[in-house]
C-alpha cells in the first residue's frame, strides 16, 4: 500500500484548514497520513465509511442531550469498547484516527474526535470541550450541557467531576470559560501538540515531530516560535543550513518583542552553520 506524496498531503491539508468550515475527521485523517506513511486514499475512504456506518447505529432522534449522551455511550463505549488507558499515552497510533478506529483506543481528543463525528453525523447537537489536560464531548447548549467522557468509555460527567478533572490536571478551578464548544482548528493544534510532545521524548523519532510542527504551521493561526522548533529539528537531524536559516528567520520575527531571545536564538544559529566546518 503507497501512502501520499508529502508535497499532496501538505497541500490538502492546508486547502482544508483554510476552508469556510475546515472538516475535523478530514483534517485528522491527514494528519494521521502524515504520521502513518502506508495510509493512502483508500485508507482514508475506508475510515469515512466506518464513521458513518458506526453512526447508522444510532437510535433516531434518541431526545435530549442526555438521552444522547446515553446512546451514543451505549453504542461507541459499551457495544464497541471505544475507551482509553495509561498506557494509550506513550503510542503514536493513540494520535491517528485511522488507528484509534481501528483499535478502539486512544488519547482522550481523539476518542472524542470519534464520539464527535459519529454523533454529528447522527444529528447530534454535539462539540469538544477543551478542558485543561482532558479532552471531553459535550451535548446540548452550553450551560446547558451534558458532558461526557470517552476515555472512561463515555461516562457521563457531573459538575464534579469535570471540576476534578480541572484541579487534577492544573490545580485551577473549573471556570465556564473551559466549558464553550472547541474549534475545529484549536482540535487539530491540540492534536498536533500532542504529536509533538510525544516524539519530543524520542530524539530517535524526529521525523514525527517535524512532521507535527510543519502541519501546525500551515494552521491560519499558529504560535511563532513553532519557526524556533522546526530550525531545532533540522538541526537535530543534521540539515544545519536550513536549520540555521529557519532560526534567524524566528529571530527576526522576535528582535522587536525580545531582543535577549533573539540573540540567543541567533548564537544557535551560527553555532548550526559552524558544524559544517
Amino acid at each position: 500500500m503507497n501512502g501520499f506524496e508529502p508535497a499532496e498531503l501538505r497541500r490538502r491539508f492546508a486547502e482544508e484548514a483554510r476552508a469556510e468550515r475546515p472538516d475535523l475527521a478530514v483534517l485528522c485523517l491527514l494528519v494521521g497520513a502524515e504520521g502513518d506513511r502506508g495510509l493512502d486514499e483508500a485508507g482514508l475512504d475506508a475510515a469515512q465509511v466506518e464513521l458513518d456506518d458506526l453512526a447508522g447505529q444510532v437510535p433516531f432522534r434518541p431526545g435530549g442531550p442526555r438521552s444522547w449522551a446515553v446512546a451514543l455511550r451505549e453504542l461507541l463505549g459499551e457495544r464497541y469498547g471505544f475507551r482509553g488507558f495509561a498506557a494509550d499515552y506513550e503510542r503514536l497510533e493513540s494520535s491517528l484516527l485511522h488507528q484509534v478506529l481501528r483499535r478502539r483506543r486512544g488519547l482522550p481528543i481523539l476518542l472524542s474526535v470519534v464520539w464527535i463525528e459519529v454523533a454529528r453525523r447522527a444529528g447530534a447537537p454535539v462539540y469538544g470541550v477543551a478542558l485543561p489536560g482532558h479532552f471531553v464531548v459535550g451535548f446540548g447548549p452550553p450551560g446547558e450541557q451534558v458532558l461526557v467522557d470517552p476515555f472512561d468509555g463515555g461516562r457521563i460527567l457531573t459538575e464534579r467531576d469535570a471540576e476534578l478533572l480541572v484541579a487534577g490536571a492544573t490545580g485551577a478551578a473549573l471556570e465556564p470559560s473551559m466549558l464553550v464548544p472547541a474549534e475545529t482548528l484549536d482540535v487539530v493544534m491540540r492534536i498536533l501538540n500532542n504529536i509533538r510532545a510525544w516524539a519530543a521524548a524520542r530524539p530517535e523519532r524526529s521525523e514525527v515531530g517535524l512532521a507535527a510542527v510543519e502541519l501546525s504551521l500551515l494552521l491560519p493561526s499558529h504560535p511563532a516560535r513553532l519557526r524556533y522548533e522546526r530550525g531545532r529539528l533540522l538541526v537535530l537531524r543534521g540539515e544545519f543550513l536550513d536549520g540555521a536559516a529557519e532560526m534567524e528567520e524566528y529571530a527576526g520575527l522576535v528582535e522587536v518583542v525580545d531582543p535577549g531571545l533573539a540573540e540567543r536564538v541567533l548564537r544557535e544559529a551560527r553555532a548550526a552553520r559552524a558544524m559544517l566546518n
